[in-house]
């Protein structure tokens, strides 16, 4: 073994904002803190919110450890009597930029004159660490040798999903802010500490930066040490996290120069692949996939780069005598998920921003190795990022705590004998789907999903906009059309298409066409909701959720339930109103089916028996006297809830008389109401789903609250050539397609039913429409006895007795789909089966 020729010695910078411990915002306090502190060890920052600290140099990561805790108490005992907290994060998740106030000295003064906006947004704090490394030849060797392993050191530190109070889909937006600057990012091969000195000679001469310390590259020789400087990483709130990040680097540094002394061949990464692999470890931190270090790199979980990296430095890590520690270090690391992840679950829990702040200062006040955790691992369940039960380190989220250790503490016997009076309570109800002519048994789960009233109420805001927007779309396409003498779509995509009936457009132009909605969601692993689909003909589910709570109050009545929990059979009574809302005083609603041949017959039968309808068939209604009549009463049926299987005006009954002709011509008089009226098709075909956000801007001039999954329309020349050279990435459907029938999973496809798509698609490009494929998000199911992660999605309704907000409302039930083993699709008809949702209300 070579001796070291570099002195590896530690040290490391900290960048803390400073945090009013009132508002959780930030606080320019800085000055005032740092008259009462050392100067060898604190200094200023760029921003009046920030306060730098500096250890002494030190030869290992229990004395580096043993600096960074000092000096964060030091800070924080001073900073504790101006009512401040200390936050080590890449940014604050309550600033904004109004909160930026410079430092007064005369080199910020002229970067910001120089730089504007670039110093204006520095709100963010980065961790440096220092390795000893006082040839400086050697040192810019080494510097282009660790280059390419920074991402996984960016992705374990990242601590910035949040920006102006949002979350901005990146694990370290820090490092896109900081990537702005013209000196950021990688040098590009130096051979020489000669050339290095060039380059930053030259950078001055530009004028582009005012001096060597704004050189400020991944990884640089230090501008006032013998070392080697990393400068790519956030700051890190759990002490043992920059340890880490040390131990780490200190061995890819003592790595790189056994390489060099060995005279081994370097090839750099190119610089778009190095930009590229740390915009992916910035996007997505620990929650995805890395870029591997090959020639030709190639994305991997991010874990699985922590670990390969760990193996790559072992010999040097023993050598360094850091292995066992930056072993155990990488697995707690691994476990509970970097700051991001961490700051994202608390703001999961209440949607609370000040949660999350409070979190972070915790975190750096605390202690090294981290908080304690509050509820205990459950270490024989497998979860993945976006598990919404489970989360990092195994452990419950706090709104499931309860509900998980109510399974946990229940052995597999009590378990099978649950699922057997589960089993006999459906056949019992005769809760059923019907599949391909078939009443098979609901597959029911028996973990219930919890959403927050936080996670609803988004929810509820987002989904009447698009439910307006749609309703909106209705009464204009089969009426004065305006959308499409605008130019907003284009009149081929809608007249004619699929799911347009053009006697619909004889309809009363007041009327409601769709008053009872369903929409799909998913959730990426971030959490983040998104619209899969809607359903505007005749969505189902509704029943089943009802059902489904009955099930679960009969089978697990110990099982404990949060306080606010809203009742899904408060659902029925709205159904009613809702379809009686337009109707003619005195008049039925009634469930308009095709009776037991129906898939959802179930559903049919149940809203008709508890929500006060009458259930009725072809067989059922007559027109006399130009009104819709119940046979066997006589009653006037005023509302019409349509759940059939074929269009209005093709129904005949037994007697071969076309009543369904009939009765729509009541509702052209008026006095029937059709929920849902013939011609709603033509808003929830996958294809028409491309363009609600539009609809929502044209109809009611706001941007949508929530967002849709990236989908491509085949019937465009150049979105079809993009989806035919992607159907293996791809989700695709067909446009009229419904209950998961014909999709086609791209990635789990076979290269024979990836070839048989392309086909269908390449001749008939308008029947279809393909989807970027989403992670959904996983919850705990029973599997032979033991919690597995299953996929799973949501339907959830709104309601509509008009277009004005007030006149639509989100139904206080939804229906939690889920997949079978290994798959994606939820539907019933595929596989999937369902579990309770409970919705807390506030």
């Amino acid at each position: 073994m070579l001796t070291m020729s570099a002195e590896l010695t530690l040290g490391a910078e900290e960048e803390l904002h400073l945090i009013d411990l009132e508002s959780w915002s930030l606080s320019a306090r800085a000055p005032q803190v740092l008259s009462r502190l050392p100067g060898d060890n604190y200094s200023a920052e760029i921003q009046r919110t920030t306060v730098e600290t500096n250890t002494e140099v030190v030869s290992s990561l229990a004395e580096l450890r043993a600096e960074l805790v000092r000096l964060r108490r030091g800070l924080a005992e001073v900073a504790a009597e101006e009512g401040l907290g200390i936050a080590s994060a890449g940014t604050a998740p309550r600033s904004v930029f109004a909160d930026f106030e410079l430092t007064a000295t005369g080199r910020y003064g002229r970067m910001q004159e120089q730089y504007r906006l670039l110093v204006d947004e520095q709100l963010i704090c980065g961790l440096q660490i220092h390795v000893g490394v006082s040839n400086r030849d050697l040192a810019v060797q080494i510097m282009q040798r660790v280059a390419r392993h920074l991402p996984i050191l960016l992705a374990l530190s990242a601590s910035s999903p949040f920006w102006n109070g949002q979350d901005t889909g990146y694990s370290s937006i820090r490092t896109i802010i900081w990537q702005r600057w013209p000196s950021a990012g990688a040098t590009g091969r130096i051979e020489s500490a000669q050339e290095y000195d060039e380059l930053l000679d030259d950078l001055i001469n530009s004028g582009v930066i005012a001096d060597r310390k704004m050189a400020y590259f991944d990884v640089r020789p230090s501008a006032h040490a013998p070392t080697l400087e990393l400068r790519v990483c956030d700051a890190c709130p759990i002490v043992d996290d920059a340890i880490l990040i040390a131990g780490l680097f200190r061995a890819l540094i003592r790595s790189a120069e056994h390489e060099i002394a060995e005279a081994k061949p370097f090839v750099p990464f190119p610089a778009p692949i190095h930009r590229a692999a740390i915009w992916r470890a910035a996007r997505g931190g620990m929650t995805s996939e890395l870029l591997d270090d090959s020639r030709h790199p190639r994305p991997v979980p991010a874990a699985q780069a922590v670990r390969g990296l760990v193996d790559r430095l072992r010999p040097f890590l023993t050598e360094l005598d850091d292995l066992d520690e930056v072993e155990q270090l990488v697995e707690t690391a691994l476990a509970r998920g970097n700051s991001a992840d961490r700051q994202r679950a608390a703001l999961a829990e209440r949607g609370e921003l000040d949660d999350v702040v409070e979190l972070v200062v915790n975190e750096t006040q605390g202690p090294a190795g981290g908080l304690p955790a509050q509820v205990p691992e459950l270490r024989s369940y497998r979860p993945r990022a976006g598990d919404e039960a489970v989360g990092l380190g195994h452990r419950p989220r706090p709104v499931y705590a309860d509900i998980i250790e109510h399974f946990r503490t229940r052995g597999p016997e009590a378990w099978r004998q649950a699922e057997d009076r589960r089993d006999a309570w459906t056949d019992e109800h005769e809760l059923t789907f019907g599949v391909e002519q078939e009443a098979r048994r609901f597959a029911v789960d028996l973990v219930p999903r919890v959403l927050r009233a936080h996670e609803w109420e988004n929810l509820r805001a987002g989904l009447i906009q698009r439910a307006r927007a749609i309703e909106f779309f209705l009464a204009d396409v089969y009426g004065p059309q305006r959308v499409l003498a605008d130019g907003v779509l284009p009149a081929d995509r809608v007249v004619g298409a699929l799911g347009w009936r053009p006697e619909s457009t004889r309809l009363p132009s007041g009327a409601v066409r769709a008053p009872i909605m369903g929409f799909d969601l998913v959730r990426n692993e971030f959490g983040g909701w998104r619209v899969l689909e809607d359903n505007v003909r005749n969505p189902s589910g509704a029943a089943y959720a009802i059902a489904i709570r009955d099930l679960l109050d009969a089978v697990l009545p110990d099982l404990p339930r949060p306080a606010g929990l809203l009742q899904p059979t408060d659902a029925l009574p709205r159904i009613k109103a809702t379809l009686l809302r337009h109707a003619r005083p005195g008049t039925a609603a009634a469930v308009f089916s095709s009776g037991p041949r129906a898939s959802a017959w179930f559903e049919h039968r149940l809203l008709a028996e508890r929500g006060g309808l009458l259930l009725v068939t072809a067989d059922d209604l007559d027109v006399v006297d130009g009104r819709v009549r119940h046979r066997t009463t006589g009653e006037v049926v005023g509302a019409l809830y349509l759940r059939l299987d074929d269009e209005l005006v093709d129904v005949v009954d037994t007697d071969a008389r076309h009543i369904g002709a009939e009765i729509f011509e009541v509702a052209v008089a008026g006095d029937v109401v059709l929920a849902n009226a013939p011609g709603n098709g033509v808003a929830d075909d996958k294809a028409m789903y491309c363009y609600v956000p539009e609809l929502i801007a044209y109809y009611l001039q706001e941007r949508p609250l929530l967002e849709s999954v990236p989908t491509y329309r085949t019937s465009d020349e150049t979105e079809r050539r993009i989806v035919l050279e992607r159907v293996g990435e791809l989700v695709t459907k067909p446009v009229d397609g419904h209950g998961g029938h014909g999709v086609l999973i791209g990635p789990d496809a076979s290269a024979s039913a990836v070839a048989l798509r392309r086909a269908e698609i390449a001749a008939d490009p308008a029947g279809w429409v393909a989807q970027e494929v989403v992670a959904l998000s996983s919850h705990p199911t029973f599997d032979a006895g033991a919690l597995q992660p299953r996929h799973v999605d949501l339907r959830a309704f709104v309601y509509l007795r008009g277009t004005a907000p007030d006149d639509c409302e989100l139904a206080p039930l939804g229906l939690t789909r889920v997949a079978p083993e290994g798959s994606l699709v939820v539907n019933s008809s595929q596989g999937g089966g369902a579990k309770d949702t409970w919705i807390i209300n506030e």
